[in-house]
């Protein structure tokens, strides 16, 4: 009887998880949108900006002040050569994320970045030369393929945007291939990683954001017929953004790695449909047939990565990398695949 109420809470627990980082996820995305076509506030990097400060503040505010999760303690020289590289591809990862939102649809932004299993395995095989089991390559396929089913076929297709989401999906695994050499020896989770690389981030950003759109933002404000609630909800995106880093901690120590796996696909197919539910962005159907391609076939490369990992000892495992010079200069170590692609 109590085996059946502990499966049950933990179940319900699972759920619980998923549906929050879903509504954070989701909330997200919708409202930067909203800020960049409805509240005309065109300005990608202060919007990135300000999730960065709130979200250092909020990640100082769970470790430092309410103590929610311990912090783990960094050397004063690693934060420079580890953290602060891994801070600059973090901030281009974001503001790339923003600016394709600004230009191009949810649907299409949300379809081109489960294009980064891909370009993760790509840059791994190409810069580290890491061996890939086959399947891996053929679970590729059907991304890639409903990647291309859906640019061709995207109505409200423009290159900038679509070149700014092609770029995130790089920068995203420019940042999982990093963090496996830089941050060798610490296990961060997603509040730690905010907590060190968010102050960062800003630093990075704060100058180039007054310099490229002080001027705009200042034009805007005088002009927007309601600038302060529209300063709000901007602010709002920012705690928002900070939440949803901690839904990921939350899920991801809730469920399994296929349920994750699974509900990260499903999450954006939800995000796809609400958009275009509020947005009314055209979809053909070429279109939307395309983006179930593509999130079909990022299920299936989750399956064949868990059980190619589930395999039993002295079983040949992918991905494998070979001893050699470039090896022993950037030291590999084994991520729980759970994290992979989503902090």
């Amino acid at each position: 009887m109590e085996d059946g109420r502990l499966c049950q809470w933990s179940v319900f627990r699972s759920l619980l998880a998923i549906v929050q980082w879903w509504s954070f996820n989701v909330t997200v995305i919708i409202i930067n949108k909203w800020i960049f076509q409805k509240l005309d506030f065109k300005f990608p990097l202060s919007v990135s900006c300000v999730h960065f400060i709130t979200s250092s503040i909020g990640a100082y505010t769970v470790i430092k002040v309410l103590k929610l999760k311990p912090l783990i303690v960094v050397d004063p020289e690693d934060r420079w050569k580890r953290i602060f590289p891994m801070s600059f591809v973090f901030c281009v990862n974001i503001v790339l994320g923003n600016v394709s939102l600004r230009y191009i649809p949810v649907s299409f932004m949300q379809t081109i970045k489960s294009f980064t299993p891909a370009t993760t395995v790509f840059l791994q095989w190409l810069v580290w030369r890491k061996y890939f089991d086959w399947r891996i390559w053929a679970s590729l396929v059907p991304i890639v393929g409903g990647i291309l089913l859906t640019s061709i076929t995207e109505l409200s297709f423009n290159m900038f945007g679509f070149c700014a989401a092609l770029f995130g999906c790089l920068a995203t695994s420019t940042k999982t291939i990093l963090a496996e050499s830089l941050l060798h020896g610490y296990k961060f989770d997603s509040i730690n990683t905010v907590y060190y690389m968010a102050p960062f981030a800003t630093l990075i950003l704060g100058v180039p954001a007054m310099l490229l759109e002080g001027n705009g933002i200042i034009e805007w404000f005088q002009t927007h017929p309601s600038p302060w609630p529209a300063l709000i909800i901007i602010f709002s995106s920012g705690v928002l953004a900070f939440c949803l880093n901690f839904s990921i901690f939350y899920v991801i120590h809730s469920t399994t790695a296929v349920t994750f796996n699974v509900a990260g696909n499903l999450k954006v197919a939800v995000a796809v449909l609400i958009s275009w539910m509020i947005f009314k962005n055209p979809i053909s159907s070429l279109n939307a047939i395309g983006c179930g391609i593509t999130l079909v076939g990022c299920t299936f490369y989750g399956y064949v990565r868990h059980m190619l990992a589930q395999q039993p000892p002295g079983t040949p495992r992918t991905p494998r990398t070979p001893r050699n010079r470039m090896e022993q200069l950037l030291p590999l170590v084994n991520n729980n695949d759970k994290l992979d692609d989503k902090v």
